[in-house]
């Protein structure tokens, strides 16, 4: 039988990207860290990691290894937290994990409330680019994750876990306060096709959400500048370098008074933002939820 303690060091290293930062996370030396991962491959009969100078990553049979691994130490910290609650004994901490905008919109007024009910609750947040975050939630690293899914993106298996719609956000065009095009009764992708567009890289979902907008209106679209960040996008928008889709939510912090918002008549773009827990979440965790779904 595979040994719980070595299992859950296997997924701590997977979480940390390398031995020598999850022997810092657990104060272990990296060499103990090291010498328990052996045996567990000595059990397994196969290698679980690729050693790399930046770090390590999972063989396949890591990787399918790596699930059940966050599954059995979800449990036993389940098991714990059941303890902890039948002797009436409040968890000490709470993490939450989010993307940056809802990191900035969503998150702050449900942690202060949470904070000001539960002042003997250490809240933590991780910020996770989607779709990261559900091995952790399968772990308990995480007790809540906060992630989304923009338009034709596949969902990530749950793995087990419980998942729920918190809302879904529409998008809009921004552009520089004064651009001609802003005045236009009915505005297209086609009509905005020379335009400069500010987006991020390939691959990541605002791009990806773009190209596919493109690719439905039969026009092809230039980024000229690319950026994830959407504080980044408003101010260069905010400059006059170029146009772009932004969430409805980050536009409470945008310099009205220089950009124009629009929308586009042939592309309406939303993207969905999910909770995650697990399937027994806790009073807790159940109760920050809800605050998270409340308007605000």
């Amino acid at each position: 039988m595979l040994d719980a303690h070595r299992l859950a060091l296997l997924a701590e290293v997977a979480h940390a990207g390398s031995i020598a930062g999850a022997a810092r996370r657990l104060a272990f030396t990296p060499s103990a860290v090291s010498q328990q991962l052996a045996k567990l491959e000595r059990d397994v009969g196969a290698s679980l990691l690729h050693r790399n100078p930046r770090g390590v990553t999972l063989t396949p049979v890591g990787e399918a290894l790596l699930t059940h691994a966050e599954t059995i130490v979800g449990e036993l910290r389940t098991a714990e937290r059941t303890v902890r609650a039948l002797l009436d004994a409040e968890p000490a901490q709470l993490t939450v994990g989010t993307f940056a905008s809802a990191g900035m919109t969503l998150v702050p007024t449900a942690l202060a409330g949470f904070r000001r009910d539960h002042p003997a609750v250490a809240l933590r947040l991780l910020d996770l680019e989607p779709p990261d975050g559900y091995g952790l939630v399968s772990s308990r690293d995480l007790d809540l994750l906060i992630t989304h899914r923009y338009p034709g993106a596949p969902l990530p298996d749950p793995r087990g876990l419980e998942r729920s719609l918190l809302r879904s956000e529409r998008f809009r065009l921004i552009l520089p306060a004064g651009h001609p095009k802003a005045g236009v009764r009915r505005l297209t992708l086609r009509a905005l096709s020379g335009e400069d567009w500010i987006s991020g890289s390939p691959g990541v979902p605002n791009r990806a959400c773009l190209e596919q907008l493109a690719d439905a209106a039969g026009v092809q679209l230039r980024v000229a500048y690319e950026t994830r960040d959407y504080q980044v996008i408003l101010a260069l928008v905010e400059a006059g370098l170029g146009i772009a889709f932004v969430p409805e939510s980050v536009l409470a912090r945008a310099g009205s008074a220089r950009i124009e918002v629009r929308d586009t008549t042939d592309a309406r773009p939303a993207r969905e933002i999910f909770l995650v827990h697990h399937k027994r979440p806790g009073r807790l965790v159940t109760e920050m939820a809800e605050r998270l779904n409340r308007p605000q």
